[in-house]
């Protein structure tokens, strides 16, 4: 892929994040990405909690991280780039997120076919050895992206 590629990815990225209305609403943020290749974090926060007494992250908040990261990466790893349904995601949960910490979501594809992405991806708390989760998703294009216009939406509280 050439180099107006990536500047175009590092363009659309951070917009198709901050432009889902449930990425915005869950605090989810753009971290990087590049061909293949997408990393996110979601801040801790207290309303994210599936339980006030333990105030670990609900599951269903890692389940959307991943999803969100791994949909960037098969977005990115179409030649051209692609916009993307998910046709299967799968996570292992490991252990419980530590309280307090933030959350980075990394996903990357290791095969894509002319019509489908294939997608591992992981959530960790500052240790990728220690992960929270783990995911395997498998996404199929679904158009051209280049001509799409993502403009960032505002969360309704």
């Amino acid at each position: 892929m050439e180099q107006g590629t990536l500047e175009f990815l590092w363009e659309l990225a951070p917009k198709f994040i901050a432009g889902t209305p449930h990425s915005a609403k869950l605090g989810i943020e753009f971290l990087s990405i590049d061909i293949g290749r997408a990393t996110l974090r979601l801040p801790y926060s207290h309303k994210l909690s599936g339980n006030a007494k333990s105030r670990v992250v609900h599951g269903g908040v890692v389940t959307a991280l991943l999803d969100q990261a791994s949909g960037l990466a098969a977005v990115s790893a179409f030649n051209p780039i692609s916009a993307v349904a998910t046709l299967n995601l799968s996570i292992d949960y490991m252990r419980a997120a530590t309280p307090g910490k933030t959350i980075i979501g990394q996903a990357s594809s290791y095969k894509v076919t002319r019509d489908i992405a294939f997608i591992r991806g992981i959530a960790h708390d500052g240790d990728e050895t220690d992960p929270i989760a783990i995911s395997q998703a498998t996404f199929m294009h679904t158009g051209d992206i280049q001509n799409y216009k993502l403009e960032t939406q505002e969360a309704t509280p």
